[in-house]
């Protein structure tokens, strides 16, 4: 136990006693608090709204929404009332429901380059299936990249960790990020083996600042996949449903051939969804792709529920007022108290950092700041707001993490 781990609650401490001995390394991927933190809590009993608890009762204002798939607030009414209806009548069933029908049409009314969905369990799913698809339509092998970025925790895109071979990633091309010369250079690389062109909806890398996706970038791949025949993937699971529900780049009037969607479909559920054009149908049905869970009702019902209260309109007018009261609260602050910070990403996916701090120490420092005065909040990932996060919240939040640059100041 280091001296800031004495910050936490006994049951916490307790709690990460015994996962040490059952859990390898306590916890792992990106749920492990102890690789960014010292005083985030590793275990949370429990969500309502816009805020959890921790095992020792302590409540938190939530500003990661469990790292992105809370879109409407922890226990929203009408996802719990659709997920205990389906409980009651079944979840894992021998066929699949009827609500994967109703989730699938409605997906397709509401996505305009969407002809067609399947469901999964996850982002890396989505990915996976949607470049299978790509290389079974083409033919070909490659697929461009860029740097950095994130598409799934399998070998074929892994950033980092062990077990991963060169072989794993040999058809994988780098380009950089909003710089179309050399997505051009990669697909010129590709040659005639380019299956698909694979792109998140802006630049989300972990450590270091977000970046929004320059319209001619996008409008200029869509062209490059049109010329080269290679399918163009758009990567929606951590943007999806908060930025456009039609698709993050339908307001450049850029759509992809494929989508792959997770996190905010389901409202916190366990789904994952690709969709896909017409051209694409006879692909995707070639390919073999299936799990015993990817069709589980439940999810389904709470996918359906989320997206009939996305549809009503409020909800992605409401996180971006409350991202704006966020963003503008936080510059004030930060000036009133002598820093110099950025904030980068679109207001409803948030990201702040400390100039000059390359190694993270200052704004760890904040974000440790935070949590300790109950605010939930990661120090180098960006964060994630529900349409849960109203004014008074947004204003709660405020208030601490003043204290919080109070306190590092």
């Amino acid at each position: 136990m280091t001296i800031a781990d004495t910050t936490l609650g006994a049951r916490e401490q307790a709690l990460r006693g015994r996962a040490d001995k059952v859990i390898p390394g306590g916890m792992y991927g990106h749920m492990a608090v102890r690789a960014f933190s010292s005083a985030h809590p590793q275990f949370i009993v429990s969500g309502a709204g816009a805020r959890v608890k921790d095992a020792d009762g302590r409540e938190y204002l939530d500003l990661m929404c469990g790292w992105g798939p809370v879109v409407l607030g922890h226990r929203h009414p009408a996802v719990t009332a659709a997920i205990v209806d389906q409980l009651q009548r079944g979840d894992c069933l021998d066929g699949t429901a009827p609500v994967a029908v109703e989730y699938a049409e409605l997906l397709v009314d509401t996505i305009p380059a969407a002809d067609w969905a399947l469901f999964c369990k996850n982002g890396t799913d989505a990915t996976t299936t949607c470049v299978t698809t790509a290389r079974a339509a083409t033919g070909k092998r490659k697929v461009l990249v860029a740097h950095g970025a994130y598409h799934g925790a399998v070998p074929g895109f892994a950033l980092r960790g062990a077990g991963v071979t060169e072989a794993d990633q040999a058809h994988l091309v780098h380009y950089e990020y909003n710089d179309l010369a050399s997505a051009e250079a990669a697909a010129a690389e590709a040659g005639d083996d380019l299956a698909a062109i694979l792109v998140c909806p802006m630049r989300h890398d972990i450590k270091r600042d977000q970046e929004l996706v320059v319209p001619a970038f996008a409008r200029g791949l869509r062209a490059l996949a049109d010329r080269t025949g290679a399918v163009l993937i758009l990567d929606d699971v951590r943007c999806g449903f908060r930025l456009d529900i039609g698709g993050s780049w339908e307001p450049l009037g850029v759509r992809p051939d494929l989508a792959a969607w997770s996190k905010a479909i389901a409202n916190g559920q366990p789904l994952g969804a690709v969709t896909g054009t017409d051209a694409l149908r006879d692909a995707v049905r070639s390919i073999y792709v299936t799990g015993s869970f990817w069709t589980g009702a439940v999810p389904l019902a709470a996918g359906l529920a989320t997206l009939t209260e996305l549809r009503t309109g409020e909800a992605l007018p409401r996180m971006a007022r409350s991202g704006t009261r966020l963003r503008e609260g936080l510059a004030a602050q930060a000036a009133a108290h002598g820093f110099e910070i950025a904030q980068t990403g679109p207001v409803q996916m948030p990201m702040l950092s400390f100039a000059g701090d390359t190694d993270f120490r200052q704004v760890t420092a904040w974000a440790e700041a935070c949590v300790e005065r109950g605010v939930y909040l990661h120090p180098w990932h960006n964060w994630f707001l529900s349409a849960a996060h109203t004014d008074a919240e947004i204003d709660a939040v405020l208030e601490r993490t003043d204290e919080a640059f109070a306190a590092l100041r």
